[in-house]
């Protein structure tokens, strides 16, 4: 197809799997309706790889049989994002995809990823609360809101935010009547069971620590591992 579009979701080795599968649903519906925009996963090599639960996935197209998508997501996740924040072909890839990309979303700590990567500098962006603050060790502006687009990136906060921004991404790309189609298809209309969250309450203390040990897991003796932590202790206090 002469106009196709490409929609490259990124895979990792333990990365949270809803950051994947939720807007990898919302895309694939879209896709469904939209057979112009191809909906793909992507990773270093087509191995099974671990997610944060006990299921295993692979993707089916790897970085080099996709050098020129028009959109890239990546997920987070803990301990192993911090591993990806390091790993310099996966950083390579985002660097070598984004110039000529439309869009570069992140769903939660997958915007560590593209802090690291470079692609954040001067832009306004967010992710999972706890660790909200680190970002502007990559020269970012930390956002707290559900999602945020600056230019050609979207990012999306914790998790089930990236549903959110998913539907954002196909308000963007086919309009907002397309986008509630979705919504309805996949029958998007939250209520928890608890109510809303109250930000005051977030069990900070407790985030704080779970954080700082993905730092020290993921990171090692990285460079990088005491500048976030820096970030992170500021924010803590």
């Amino acid at each position: 197809m002469a106009d196709e579009k490409t929609i490259a979701f990124v895979l990792y080795p333990g990365c949270t799997i809803l950051d994947l599968v939720g807007p990898l649903q919302v895309l694939s519906m879209f896709s469904a309706m939209r057979p112009e925009f191809r909906v793909t996963v992507v990773a270093e090599e087509l191995a099974i790889c671990d997610t944060d639960t006990p299921l295993h996935v692979r993707a089916d197209r790897t970085f080099a049989d996709v050098p020129a998508p028009d959109v890239v997501v990546v997920p987070g996740g803990g301990t192993p994002t911090l591993r990806a924040a390091i790993h310099e072909p996966l950083l390579a890839y985002l660097r070598g995809v984004a110039p000529g990309a439309d869009l570069v979303a992140s769903v939660c700590t997958g915007s560590l990823i593209l802090g690291a990567a470079g692609l954040l500098e001067g832009r306004r962006a967010t992710t999972h609360w706890a660790v909200l603050d680190v970002l502007a060790e990559f020269g970012a502006t930390p956002v707290g809101e559900r999602w945020v687009q600056d230019g050609p990136v979207l990012t999306a906060a914790g998790v089930s935010a990236g549903i959110d921004m998913a539907l954002h991404l196909v308000e963007e790309l086919a309009g907002a009547e397309v986008a509630r189609t979705v919504q309805f298809g996949i029958e998007y209309d939250p209520e928890p069971p608890h109510g809303g969250l109250e930000w005051s309450e977030a069990p900070r203390a407790l985030y704080a620590t779970v954080a700082e040990q993905w730092l020290q897991e993921g990171l090692g003796t990285h460079p990088l591992a005491e500048r976030l932590a820096a970030r992170l202790n500021g924010s803590a206090g």
